[in-house]
């Protein structure tokens, strides 16, 4: 392969910044229905991170699928994060993968195909570590990079956690730093240095298999996974069409070394803006933050941490177990029954 070929030329995005605005999807989906089918538990209606079906009353099926253009310029990383992230939707479900189809989007005429090896390589590591096995694929002529997953998980249906049933006096936990498409975006302009960089790889490499554990022996109300639509786009999706509001301190948020810096000098992805303007209006007190602290507020994440509820008296205990496990987690916030959707401070 040609060392001085670079993944990152043959995409105009970067990752989970490449979805589909919340706005646009609104309009796409809004009012189209389906029969009731009545082993069909979660679908596209509420924004759920994976679809789930009942096949027997102790067993269901979940599934999702992710795929995206690279976030950095070597292949066999590319391919562990592009499989990290289009498993973390059956993590943040409660699920366990068991099965995955790549999905794959590669330029033949102006990439050598020892490329896609390499890509495909790096997603077998992760699946190999999340012990889901690769059953096939399928791939097309494109002019971009694109690669991804559709993952196949089980679990029981009393078992399945969705994102918007968090209950009051909970804590909201998050299990990795926000701020890797701001940072993805400094490293394509050669501004964030190698060591900065690498740390963003590092946390979109890591599989959301452990905290998902973890969270597993508490009483989780609601999880979710922060990717596209930013943290508080995500959060937004936990509030919608719940009576309890909850409330995110920015100031407890974990981030990335110098992200502020970096969206300060206007290095922020188109994402951003996207889901800032679409989601900001459902965000209360989102105007007392700086212009800066919205746009990473709103970063598109790839293969971001999970956000789960959890009752308040078990936080410290549950935050203790996490960071002894490794996971970078912490206490960003708090619901409450007096308070009605999402508000920040």
């Amino acid at each position: 392969m040609a060392d001085e070929i670079k993944l990152t030329q043959f995409s105009r995005f970067a990752g989970c910044g490449a979805k589909l605005g919340p706005g646009l999807l609104d309009k796409a989906l809004c009012g189209l229905g389906q029969p009731a089918y009545p082993e069909l538990l979660a679908d596209f209606q509420h924004a759920e991170d994976a679809g789930v079906y009942r096949l027997t009353p102790e067993l269901a099926l979940v599934q999702t699928i992710d795929f995206f253009p690279p976030v950095c310029d070597d292949p066999w990383t590319f391919g562990r994060i592009a499989a990290a992230n289009a498993l973390s939707d059956i993590y943040a479900m409660g699920a366990t993968p068991v099965t995955a189809v790549s999905v794959v989007c590669f330029p033949e005429e102006a990439l050598d195909i020892m490329h896609l090896r390499k890509i495909m390589e790096g997603a077998m590591d992760a699946l190999i570590e999340s012990r889901t096995a690769l059953v096939g694929g399928h791939s097309i002529r494109d002019t971009e990079v694109k690669f991804g997953l559709c993952v196949n998980g089980t679990i029981h249906p009393d078992k399945i956690l969705r994102n918007n049933t968090w209950r009051s006096d909970e804590a909201l936990i998050l299990t990795k730093p926000v701020g890797v498409g701001i940072m993805n975006t400094a490293a394509r302009a050669g501004i964030a240095s190698q060591a900065e960089s690498e740390l963003a790889l590092q946390s979109m490499q890591k599989l959301n298999r452990t905290a998902a554990a973890i969270l597993a022996r508490y009483p989780v109300s609601a999880c979710t996974d922060v990717t596209g639509f930013g943290l508080l786009g995500h959060a937004c999706e936990m509030a919608a069409d719940n009576l309890i509001g909850a409330v995110i301190d920015s100031n407890l948020v974990p981030y990335l070394p110098h992200i502020f810096d970096y969206a300060e000098m206007g290095l922020i992805p188109a994402g951003a803006y996207t889901n800032r303007a679409y989601r900001s209006s459902f965000v209360k007190g989102i105007g007392s933050l700086s212009e800066t602290k919205q746009f990473v507020l709103f970063d598109p994440q790839t293969s971001g941490g999970l956000l789960a509820s959890v009752p308040k008296q078990l936080a410290s205990e549950l935050v203790a177990a996490l960071h002894e496990a490794g996971v970078d987690a912490a206490v960003i916030g708090y619901t409450e029954a007096a308070l009605q959707g999402l508000h920040v401070c």
